[in-house]
C-alpha cells in the first residue's frame, strides 16, 4: 500500500471516529443546564454554580433573580436580579463551566432561581431553583392568560399599477405591518379589521376582517406573516382571503393586506 493510500485511509477512519463525538456535542448544547452547590445561603455567603451542556466558549451571565421560577423564568427581566454581584463565565472546549457566585439579595423578593444566560451569539438560558435565606417571599403576579399583540412599524403599501389599470383595471396593493406578541400567552387565530374607503373629500367604506385559520397559534416572541388577497373587482363589495405562516423564533409578525 502506497503511502498516500495510507494516509487517506487514516484520515477516514479518524473522520469516522470523530463522528459521534460531535454529535454528541451538538445534543448537549441543545440542553444547557445550572446545578449548584447548595439550594440555600444568606446574603454575603458564596455559592458554587456549575453547568454543563451550553455552547463551547460561550461567554454567559450568572445572576441572582427575584420573582422567579423555571417554569416561568425570569418575570420583570433582569430588573428583578442582583445585576451588580452577577458573575461572567466563559464555558470550556466542552461547553461546561463552574463559577463562584456571591450571595445577594435581588431587588423583588422570593421565590429567588439562580439564572444563567448566554451574553453573546445565539440566545440560550436556564434557572436553578435558589433560596436567599431572610430574604421576603411572596406569591407571583398572577400570569396573564390572554396574548396580546402589538404594532411594531409603521403601516406600508407595497405594489404598483400596471399597463391594465390604464384601461380600468382595479390597482392591487398589500399593506403591510409588522405586529409583535408582547404578552405571556399564545395567540390563536387573531383578527385583523382593515377599513377601505373610496373618495377623498368624503370617504366611505367598509371593513373586513382577515382570520388567521388553521396555522399554529403564535406564541411570545413568534412570528407570523398574514396575507390577504381581495378579489380583483372595483366594487367595495368583495371577498377576502387570508391565510398565515408561523415561526417561532423572531420578535414581531408581519402582517400583509392586499387592497
Amino acid at each position: 500500500m502506497s503511502g498516500k493510500v495510507r494516509m487517506t485511509a487514516l484520515v477516514a477512519v479518524l473522520a469516522l471516529a470523530l463522528l459521534p463525538w460531535a454529535g454528541a456535542t451538538a445534543s448537549a448544547a441543545d440542553n444547557p443546564s445550572v446545578r449548584l452547590s447548595t439550594s440555600q445561603a444568606g446574603s454575603g455567603g458564596s455559592i458554587t454554580v456549575t453547568g454543563s451542556g451550553w455552547r463551547p466558549k460561550a461567554l454567559l451571565m450568572v445572576l441572582i433573580c427575584g420573582q422567579s421560577v423555571p417554569s416561568r423564568g425570569v418575570i420583570g427581566g433582569t430588573n428583578s436580579c442582583a445585576n451588580a454581584d452577577g458573575r461572567a463565565v466563559t464555558t470550556d472546549a466542552k461547553g461546561a463551566f463552574s463559577r463562584k457566585l456571591p450571595v445577594a439579595e435581588p431587588p423583588k423578593p422570593c421565590p429567588c432561581v439562580v439564572h444563567v444566560a448566554t451574553v453573546t451569539g445565539e440566545k440560550a438560558d436556564a434557572d436553578a431553583v435558589f433560596q436567599v435565606a431572610g430574604h421576603p417571599v411572596r406569591a407571583l403576579p398572577k400570569e396573564d392568560t390572554s396574548g396580546r399583540l402589538s404594532v411594531l412599524t409603521d403601516t406600508r403599501l407595497d405594489g404598483s399599477s400596471g399597463l391594465l389599470t390604464w384601461f380600468g383595471a382595479p390597482p392591487s396593493r398589500t399593506l403591510v405591518l409588522t405586529v409583535g406578541n408582547v404578552g405571556t400567552s399564545p395567540v390563536k387565530n387573531p383578527v385583523f379589521r382593515v377599513g377601505t374607503s373610496h373618495g377623498v373629500f368624503a370617504p366611505s367604506g367598509r371593513s373586513s376582517r382577515g382570520v388567521a385559520r388553521s396555522r399554529p397559534a403564535g406564541r411570545p416572541g413568534s412570528s407570523c406573516r398574514w396575507n390577504w388577497r381581495r378579489a380583483p373587482t372595483a366594487t367595495t363589495r368583495s371577498h377576502w382571503s387570508t391565510a398565515a405562516r408561523c415561526s417561532p423564533s423572531s420578535r414581531g409578525a408581519s402582517a400583509a393586506h392586499g387592497a
